[in-house]
């Protein structure tokens, strides 16, 4: 079996981009949505043929004949298909979208087959069984333990009866969580506010006002044009006098993908995405079933640390408990604000919060979110993230020259003290019509050890929706982003070194693959802690007009409002997480109809918030991170592995005690060593412990989110 698919390409595919594995990174720009049928069939049957050899009888049960070959051909067609979703991400279009939709059933339909295959799973448990398996290295063990584990929750085990309703499961779960973000992005996409008083912008910041004429300019229109993207949107719920335009915005913004969304001339009722919640907890919780598990929740608990369902349950409660009477301090010192300072006698509403709290900070810390963003122009804040990175994990970042899929993106190579390549990622920074909302980091191609001795190096994607550079008086201005944005960029920066630093050799534990799913965020949460400390802000920031760092007085402003609000931000997500773990582990989605998902979440929010969400909010129908995201049943990990990071980063503080500095190099190298250099080739409770030399524990957390 060749590691190379396009050593056998017929010629009609010779220049499909989608298939040119010599350059071993994809050509994006040249992707077109008519490559994708032919090369996507191309590599399913490539993918096929080395399965039928795995499962031939004359093939030995040995990683090199059996593991090795099929690592290959899958991976050729995972990287292709990564591709392509990555592309439906960022750059999507109503062909772009027709084509993937197109071969959704057909990928999805192999990997369930894949895992059912009893004959391959006979073959894995045979090489488990095997004297070999004694012979194989940490990670190549892993990988059969975990290919093992994934037969079993991948259906091979199920009567041959049962299989093609398991297939059929899968399959309609995938088309309705592509359904579920199209119908968010659309909802996003097409929403616009058009504004031609000046009067009516009072308050907003002079960059978003700029925008906001970028914006119409673009779209033909004369005056402000406010979207649904986030750096359009959040700015007017924070910054805006004028109510009315708050409330607007708001309502447009918590009933996107509803039935009470705004209505357009060419109506919008398939956006709604109230039946699609419920149609995927149904398959999830039937796929539970047939796989023995009492309910979804404790079927995504088979790969992950938390043993048990009521584990979960609480951690959750419990944490919520110890968050809830912050929540409440909090909420009570923004409502008696709201009273007497800003007028508001009718009651805070929830398109008031924002904008309540904005000035609550402004009078409390006498600085705001907007003066402190000036000192945050993007290029400058990677030069810091970068300086972090290198300091501490001894590498060297530089900037790269590989191909793109928008002019917007960059590229940069890691390598080591003697300049080896360690890997290449891109980052994708800004906002735009097409692109999905949010931030994340996503995997290109993983590092691994070929055949013939060479080593694969990793590639990752971070991608996030930074208000992009407008123009100001007619001159370009420098991107600058929020302190909530450095946040998220270290963040996925976090990933993205637990993908790019692996030392692991077999793809399948590699990196971030492999990690349990409430370890996984981890690195990226231990990042964040970072963007909090002096030595490293002062040489992050430069002002956009004046090129000064950071003042001292201003940094001590914002370290003193650090946990400002936090026990209402930490019950947000804690509600949210319930929220999640409740919809997978006691929802009867069999019996529900209408609103009951709604409802439910609407009765976790009175039991454990302290905001009352209003009747209109629909939140639940964009919580693309559990109905389109892979965090079904999962979302509690941020909290889960909060607890790891906030203990990991003490390490940090501890010898900043002896030296002086957290950022140092020995504890640095000791946590690239044990924790992201080992991927997920062991686990993550044992990579933990190696680094701290015992369990974690949640005080640093408490202390950190200052809820103690």
């Amino acid at each position: 079996m060749t590691t190379n698919p396009s050593a056998a390409l017929p010629a009609s595919l010779q220049n499909n981009p989608l298939l040119n594995f010599g350059r071993g990174i994809a050509a994006y720009a040249e992707v077109k949505p008519e490559h994708i049928a032919p090369a996507i069939q191309f590599l399913l049957k490539h993918a096929q043929t080395a399965v039928d050899l795995a499962v031939n009888p004359n093939t030995s049960p040995t990683w090199d004949q059996l593991a090795e070959p099929l690592e290959d051909a899958t991976e050729s067609l995972g990287r292709s298909w990564s591709v392509i979703s990555h592309l439906n991400s960022v750059a999507d279009s109503p062909e772009l979208r027709i084509a993937y939709g197109e071969m959704l059933p057909e990928v999805t339909a192999f990997f369930s087959s894949l895992g059912q295959n009893l004959a391959l799973y006979q073959k894995f448990k045979a090489l488990r069984n095997s004297p070999e398996f004694n012979l194989l290295n940490r990670a190549q063990k892993k990988v059969i333990e975990n290919s093992l584990r994934d037969f079993r929750l991948g259906g091979a085990e199920l009567s041959e009866a049962d299989k093609p309703r398991f297939a059929q499961i899968q399959d309609e779960q995938a088309q309705l969580g592509k359904a579920f973000s199209d119908h968010v992005l659309d909802a996003t996409d097409r929403f616009v506010h058009l504004i031609t008083k000046t009067e009516e912008l009072a308050g907003l910041p002079e960059d978003v006002v700029a925008a906001a004429a970028d914006t119409a300019s673009q779209k033909n229109l004369k005056g402000w044009a406010f979207t649904l993207h986030f750096p359009s949107y959040y700015p007017v719920l924070q910054y805006s006098e004028n109510r009315e335009l708050r409330r607007l915005m708001y309502e447009a913004y918590v009933t996107r993908a509803s039935e009470l969304a705004p209505k357009y001339a060419d109506g919008n009722i398939d956006w709604d995405n109230t039946q699609n919640m419920l149609n995927q907890l149904r398959l999830r919780d039937e796929e539970a079933r047939m796989l023995g598990f009492a309910n979804y929740a404790a079927l995504s608990l088979a790969p992950k640390m938390a043993s048990t369902v009521d584990e979960v349950d609480l951690f959750l409660t419990n944490f919520a408990e110890k968050s809830k009477p912050f929540a409440q301090r909090d909420w009570d010192e923004l409502n008696a604000f709201a009273k007497t300072e800003l007028g508001v006698t009718d009651g805070l509403q929830a398109w008031d919060v924002p904008f309540a709290s904005e000035r609550l900070k402004q009078a409390r810390y006498a600085f705001s979110e907007n003066e402190l963003k000036q000192y945050f122009p993007l290029p400058k804040v990677l030069d810091g993230l970068f300086g972090v990175i290198q300091t501490l994990f001894g590498v060297k970042i530089e900037p790269a020259n590989l191909p793109t899929w928008h002019a917007d993106v960059q590229s940069f190579s890691v390598s080591d003290v003697k300049g080896k390549i360690l890997a290449y990622f891109y980052l994708d920074p800004y906002a735009r019509s097409g692109k999905r909302g949010g931030a994340w980091m996503d995997d290109a191609r993983g590092r691994r050890e070929l055949p013939n001795g060479e080593v694969q190096v990793p590639v990752a994607y971070l991608v996030c929706n930074f208000a992009p550079p407008v123009k100001v008086d007619g001159v370009l201005r420098q991107p600058t982003i929020t302190h909530d944005d450095v946040i998220t960029l270290f963040h996925e920066s976090g990933h993205g070194l637990h993908h790019l630093l692996t030392q692991v050799g077999a793809l399948g534990v590699s990196g971030i693959n492999g990690v349990e799913w409430d370890a996984v965020e981890l690195p990226s949460q231990f990042m964040e802690n970072f963007c909090w400390e002096w030595e490293v802000l002062e040489k992050m920031t430069a002002h956009v007009d004046t090129g000064k760092p950071l003042p001292r007085e201003l940094f001590d402003k914002i370290l003193a409002a650090k946990n400002f609000q936090n026990g209402l931000m930490t019950l947000r997500q804690i509600v949210m997480s319930l929220t999640d773990w409740r919809l997978h582990s006691c929802f009867d989605a069999a019996l529900a109809q209408g609103q009951a998902i709604l409802h439910l979440s609407r009765k976790l929010a009175v039991e454990f918030n302290v905001i009352p969400q209003p009747d209109i909010s629909r939140w639940i129908n964009t919580f693309s991170h559990i109905f389109a995201g892979g965090y079904a049943a999962g979302y509690y990990s941020y909290k889960w592995a909060e607890v790891l990071s906030a203990d990991a980063y003490s390490a940090f503080e501890e010898a900043a005690k002896l030296t002086g500095s957290v950022l140092d190099p020995v504890t640095g190298g000791r946590y690239r060593q044990e924790i992201l250099e080992v991927g997920g080739s062991r686990p993550a409770a044992e990579s933990f412990k190696a680094f701290r030399g015992r369990e974690p524990s949640i005080d640093a957390l408490l202390r950190h989110g200052g809820l103690h």
